[in-house]
Formats: C-alpha cells, structure tokens, sequence
C-alpha cells in the first residue's frame, strides 16, 4: 500500500511492481556493446520511462500469468509452430480467455525491438497461431526502440482473445460510484447506449427503475448495465437496436455495471451493493465543476476498506473550462497521496495511457488512473473504451478452478415474481458449478432451518444459460417455491454442505469513527457479503470502550435471525455517523443445520 511511485513505474533502478511495471536495469557484462558505445535507449512504449545510459528491461517473463514475450516469430517449422499454439493455449487459459503478447521483448524482459519487415512476419504467425487455437489478435500498440542505429527498430504488443464459446464470456463487475449529480448513470447510459447526451440526462432514463428516480434524476436503488467487447475488441453495446441475448452471442468480454446510489440517504443500498455483489473493480465518477464533495470521500473509503481497486473518472469537463479540469485532478491527486490512502495518481490522456493504466492497474493496488471526460461531447470517451476493453481479471484461472471444485454456494441478492415463470433469485455463485435441475437447500430461516428447491432455467446478463460457474452472477428461476420462505442475505447451498450457522460471532474491528464511545450494548447495522442485519455488541474484549481509530475483537449478536457466516469473511458496520471495518475471526454456531420438518419426513 506505501509503494513508492519509482517502485510502481520503474525510474532507473530495480524492477516495476507487477508483470506490467517497467524498470532500467544493467546486468553487468551482459550487453558491452550498448555500453560500450554508450548508446541511450528510447523507450517510448513505457509510460514514465525516462532516457537514460541503460536499455530499458520489462520485468522478466513469468511462467505463470497470461503475459508472454517473443523475440520474434519468423518462419517456424512444424514442429515449434505447434508448441508455439500449445503455449497460447496455455497463457489464454492463465487469463480466462485474455493473453498478452510483447513481440521483440526477450524473456529477460529487455527491449530489443525487430525491423519492420520482421515484425510484419511475426504478426502474421501471430495471427495463423491465434486463427488455430480459436482466437482473435488486436494491435494494442506499436513503439520504436531506438538504439541510435541508422535501422528502426520496433516492438509490439498484441491482445489475443479467444472467440467465445458455450456462452463462456469473460464478465468483469464494476461498482460504480460517487457523489449525488456527478453524471454516473448519463456516463453509463453513454456507454451503454453507444449514443451521446442531451445535456439534460436523456440517456440515463433508461437505466432508472422506479417512477421517482425518472421523476428526480436520482438512483436510489441498484441496477446493471452490461457492455461487451467482441473477440477483435470492437464494442458491442446496444446500438443498432441489439438485445441483451445478441450482446452475450456476440461478445467476449462483457463489462457488467453496477450503478449504486449517490445520496447519502441511499448509503446501505450502495454499502450492500458493494459487499454483496463482490465487484472486481469500482469507478467512482467525480464531477467537474464540483470536484470532491458529498459523499464522494465516503465512496472512496468504503472501496478501500473492501480492498477494491478503484479508478476514477472525472465528468462534465464540456462544462468547465481547463483550469476547472486541472484544478479537480490536482485535489484528486492530493486526497490520493495523502497516508491514508497511498495511491499512486496515474492521469490518462492518449490511448498509449490507456494500455499502459489497465495493464499496471491490473497489476498493483495503489496505481490509480484518471480519466477527464464528457458525456455530452463525448471527448475521451475513447480512452475509457480502451482502458476497458484491456483491463483484465484479476484471478486467474488455477483460483477459479479451486473455487469451481468446491461445493456449491449460492448468495442470494434479490428476489423477484415472474408472470408465467414463478419465483426467481437473483445473486453470485461464490464456489461450485451449478446447473438445471440441481437440487439445493436455502436457508437459513428464523428458526435456522433450511428448504429443499430445483433449480428450473438459468439467465446471465438476461440471455439464457446451461451452466453457472463459480464468480458468475445470474439469475435462478424456482418454479412454484414459495417467496415469502425467501430474504436477502440467505445462500442456497449443496445438500451434501454443513452450513455453520449463528446468532453470535467474533470480529477483530477498527473503529473508523465514533463520536462518543463504542461499547457493550451498542446497535450497529452490519454488512458481511450479502448479510445485511442489525446486531448488538454483546462484549468488547479486552477493554470497557472504544474511541475512533482504536482496534479490538468484539462479540456482535444478531438481533431478528441467524445467519449463515465464514471466519475470515469482511466485516463493514455503521449507525448515523459510526462506522468500522474488520473481519470475523470465530463462529459460534448454533446446533446443525435442519431440513424444515414437513421435508424431514418426507426423506
């Protein structure tokens, strides 16, 4: 978290952080003839890399991970070009479908750049090798390495992207913050929509759910969005009057936005949207010609404290002028550097940027990116598309694996009444693999027993779907289950699980802010994942009180029912103006879970 900006970008000694950060390094005797010569290294491909009397080195290749660097690939035989598409294979199944490509990079990551002829050849076998694993090819980039040699010398780097099958896209979920009227849906309606605004919010009427929200401008409840990248990295949104269903068949990369509420008044919905809906990343939108106010500090915090990485857009700047613009990032950068946070500022202004933020984004948690643009007239809108289009998960496929293997565990977020279809869940599959017609259990309910349900259809991004894999979210449809036996924050659960369930649990805590003292008998709302309950502090170990900023492990019991928990899992609680942060470090189950007596005896 206080990694220092040298250290993140690389600034002529050591190694950048993550396998995108760039650095200068010299191994002694290793390349006597740039030395000699003493020959300076333009390195134009790396963002913040400075000329200097040394060749400027990408990190060294990883065998792990979905970043791979060739030299070159000029007329392979057979035999190599059939290893060359089996290591693809490998490196796109390391992204979960996305793999990077750095062509004239040698795999101590220096920068020896190809002539222009060869560089042609190598994207063309590039381009046959991803043509036979079932992929696609996209220029990101192309830079001169220039050794002060009369020939040019250039180096390359090429997203390959695998053409999606089985419905097998890649979903990224990204929360979407800020303060009340800083253009966050008009902003998603843009990119969405694939058309611009009017000035006066007509394209984010149509993500508004409710009558109120058309009637004041304002989201008070959360809804998604969805924007998808093809194989070739070419929008594909809902211009051209496509649906939902064409977005998914056509996409391999799908964005899904979550649009959180802005007004303070709407905190728990935006806190549960955050806990419960796991994104992978969250862009919290700031308005020009306000620069920081409301809630977007607490906005900020909030995503910190779950540790999710957070990119900031700066809206509205038609309506400012330059200084305006200039003067909101300036007080960006300053909240972003301050020791709380420990962010490393990274402004975007060309696409070069764009590769440059998502890749080292991706790659570390302090590198922040900045983007300044308008809905209205659509500058930058550009950028933001790259940045997306690039930006990759951030785990990879070994982890999914360990999840997809486990039982399966279904967090239920929201729940619906469908004419002619029956009652529906809607939530995150957090581990396992579920299908059609799998038998769970859900629970638990005030008495802490669980309901046996069929899973009937199953939808992704509103397009029908076989099979739900871990980290997805979806919506289930139950057939004539009852509703009224369903709530937020239950989990529907193998039967084969042994679900811990409890009134009371432990939990180291930090007490963020506090304007008295917290103590025994205190009420707090708490959020842990899609748990979303009021519970009383029962004991406060070790202490009688506590003030802001001080740490202890306390026992919360829940007031109304039990609740299915995990040690180690987040935990985020406030009332009026207290908040705190921590985690669940034990469980004090109650008796084992039970089938509800009717279903009892029916086994």
């Amino acid at each position: 978290m206080d990694a220092r900006p040298s250290e993140l970008f690389g600034s002529g000694n050591g190694h950048g952080s993550g396998s995108q950060g760039v650095a200068s390094n010299v191994k002694p005797g290793s390349e006597k003839a740039c030395v000699k010569n003493k020959k300076i290294a333009k390195a134009r491909f790396i963002p913040d890399f400075k000329p200097s009397n040394t060749i400027p080195y990408l990190p060294p290749e990883a065998e792990e991970g979905n970043i791979e660097y060739k030299l070159k690939l000029v007329n392979p035989t057979q035999y190599r070009f059939e290893h060359l598409a089996t290591q693809m294979k490998w490196r796109l199944q390391e992204g979960r479908g996305e793999a990077v490509y750095q062509i004239g990079v040698e795999d101590n990551g220096m920068l020896v750049g190809l002539s222009e002829e060869d560089l042609r050849t190598s994207l063309r076998t590039l381009h046959m090798l991803a043509e036979k694993v079932g992929a696609d090819i996209t220029i990101l980039r192309e830079s001169e390495v220039d050794y002060d040699s009369d020939v040019s010398r250039k180096i390359a780097e090429v997203l390959i992207r695998k053409v999606p099958d089985d419905q097998q896209f890649l979903d990224l979920r990204v929360a979407v913050l800020g303060n009340v009227d800083s253009g966050k849906s008009t902003l998603l309606g843009v990119l969405t929509q694939g058309e611009l605004d009017n000035g006066r919010g007509r394209t984010r009427l149509n993500l508004f759910r409710h009558l109120h929200e058309i009637q004041t401008g304002r989201t008070s409840s959360i809804s998604f969005e969805i924007l998808g990248f093809s194989s070739k990295g070419e929008v594909v949104n809902y211009s051209e009057s496509r649906t939902a269903e064409e977005i998914c068949e056509r996409a391999s990369k799908m964005i899904t936005f979550i649009d959180l509420a802005g007004h303070h008044k709407y905190l728990k919905t935006t806190i549960f949207g955050l806990t419960s809906y796991c994104p992978d990343f969250a862009m919290l939108v700031v308005s020009a010609n306000t620069g920081i106010a409301g809630t977007t500090r607490e906005h900020l915090g909030l995503a910190m404290a779950l540790k999710v990485p957070i990119f900031i857009v700066i809206s509205k700047v038609d309506l400012c002028t330059r200084a305006t613009v200039e003067r909101a990032v300036r007080q960006l950068e300053r909240v972003l550097k301050q020791p709380g946070c420990n962010k490393v500022p990274m402004v975007v202004s060309s696409k070069d940027d764009a590769v440059a933020a998502a890749q080292q984004f991706a790659q570390s948690p302090t590198v922040t990116p900045i983007f300044t643009l308008s809905s209205v007239s659509g500058e930058s809108l550009d950028l933001l598309m790259v940045f997306f289009n690039i930006i990759p998960p951030l785990s990879n496929s070994k982890e999914q694996e360990e999840l997809m293997q486990q039982l399966t565990e279904f967090q239920v977020d929201e729940i619906y009444t469908v004419p002619e279809v029956g009652t529906v869940v809607g939530g995150t599959l957090y581990s396992g693999i579920c299908r059609e017609g799998d038998d769970l259990v859900v629970g638990p309910t005030d008495s802490g027993q669980f309901h046996k349900l069929t899973i009937g259809s199953i939808q992704r991004n509103r397009s029908g779907c076989r099979v739900l894999r871990a980290g997805q979210a979806a919506t289930l449809a139950l057939g004539n289950f009852d509703r009224s036996l369903l709530r937020k924050g239950m989990v529907m659960v193998s039967p084969e699980m042994d679900p811990t369930i409890c009134w009371m649990f432990e939990a180291e805590i930090v007490l963020l802010f506090h304007a008295k003292t917290f103590h025994k008998g205190f009420q707090v709302t708490v959020h842990i994942g899609n748990v979303r309950q009021t519970a009383t502090v029962e004991a406060v170990y070790g202490k009688e009180e506590l003030r802001t900023g001080e740490k202890a492990v306390v026992l919360f019991k829940f007031i109304k029912h039990p609740e299915y928990l995990k040690v180690g899992a987040k935990v985020l609680f406030r009332e009026g103006m207290t908040k705190g942060i921590g985690h669940v470090t034990k469980l004090q189950p109650i008796a084992q879970y039970r089938l509800s007596q009717s279903e009892y005896d029916d086994t």
